[in-house]
């Protein structure tokens, strides 16, 4: 009887105070497989605590049920209002506390490094990205809210980036074939 590796969950966060989404998938020898995507709604007439406490439960309701190896999580991006910087911050802090007090490896990548992994393009639109991770994963359905297919890309990049790391310890490319090579399900045919 050979002692196989359990399959490895990654759960992916795009962080938010009115719609904040989640994407997991799960790592096999052969690849990655959704497992779940989806969004947590928040009224808007709802306090500000009361909003970070449902965030807070969410994930870790998530963290019960699929018992994630890796947390990943988009890092706000910087904009012109303070207010909803801090807001989204607030969100996202909240969001790490939770997967950092079940003990799991928190990773944050910048909006730019998670649509650059994805499509190629680190300026790509959020739709540019659905449709690669349409691909990547095989699923045909286009969520309400592309705010889970953005935590989707997260888990994605994080898988990505954990997989370089392990293929490349240097985490260099040498040029596009070399890139292209050590990842053929990223090239479009």
């Amino acid at each position: 009887m050979s002692l196989q590796k359990a399959p490895k969950i990654i759960l992916g966060i795009d962080p938010g105070t009115i719609i904040m989404g989640f994407g997991l998938i799960e790592v096999k020898q052969t690849g990655i497989q959704l497992v779940e995507m989806g969004v947590l709604k928040l009224a808007t007439k709802e306090d500000a605590y009361g909003r970070l406490e449902k965030i807070y439960n969410k994930i870790t309701s998530l963290i019960s049920s699929y018992q994630p190896d890796s947390f990943a999580i988009e890092a706000p991006f910087f904009g012109k209002n303070v207010q909803s910087m801090l807001k989204l911050g607030r969100a996202q802090g909240v969001a790490i506390a939770a997967a950092m007090q079940s003990g799991i490896n928190t990773t944050e990548y910048s909006p730019k490094k998670v649509k650059q992994s994805i499509t190629g393009n680190g300026n790509a639109d959020k739709e540019q990205v659905m449709k690669m991770l349409q691909q990547i994963l095989s699923f045909k359905e286009t969520p309400k809210h592309m705010d889970a297919t953005d935590a989707l890309a997260v888990a994605v990049c994080h898988y990505f980036q954990q997989k370089n790391i392990v293929s490349n310890p240097k985490g260099k490319m040498n040029g596009w074939k070399d890139f292209i090579t050590k990842n053929p399900q990223r090239q479009k045919k």
